[in-house]
């Protein structure tokens, strides 16, 4: 197996309102077993590079993700279906601060209990397996910013 670490062009979409911006997201060689007892070679991203606050040294059990294979209103998938990272451990056990960005994009529609927390990268797939990720680019941006403005987190936190 092919023990280089490659990466690819995603798209982050900081906590602290800077506006997005394209990022190199690492991914490294893993390989999982599939259901016909014998072993695919994947790639794992590494999103937790862009996440400021995770827990250290939790790999991808401090981050989750969102599948987004089409808008609301289509009719057809994607061909090139996008997933979106987002932290769900942080390293004080706090909740991650409210996504300015994304806040920003849903306007009058943002709810705090059901915000977006944190860094979120947003990457490209190629496949419907969302095993071959593919370079994303700022041609994107229109399409996520169309999710995450009619979308919210699928991690909700109570009100306090």
């Amino acid at each position: 197996m092919d023990m280089k670490m490659d990466s690819f062009d995603a798209i982050l979409f900081p906590s602290d309102g800077r506006p997005p911006t394209l990022v190199s997201l690492a991914t490294s060689p893993v390989t999982v077993a599939n259901n016909f007892a014998s072993h695919v070679s994947t790639r794992m991203p590494h999103p937790e590079v862009f996440m400021d606050y995770i827990a250290e040294g939790m790999g991808s059990r401090g981050w989750q993700y969102h599948l987004v294979e089409a808008l609301d209103g289509m009719n057809k998938k994607f061909s090139n279906p996008y997933i979106i990272f987002y932290p769900v451990l942080s390293r004080d056990g706090m909740p991650f601060p409210i996504n300015k960005c994304v806040r920003e994009i849903q306007g009058s529609r943002f709810r705090e209990e059901c915000g977006w927390r944190g860094n979120i990268v947003v990457a490209k797939y190629q496949e419907s397996s969302f095993t071959n990720m593919i370079d994303a680019s700022m041609a994107d941006f229109p399409i996520v910013k169309n999710y995450l403005m009619t979308h919210d987190s699928p991690v909700t936190t109570p009100s306090e």
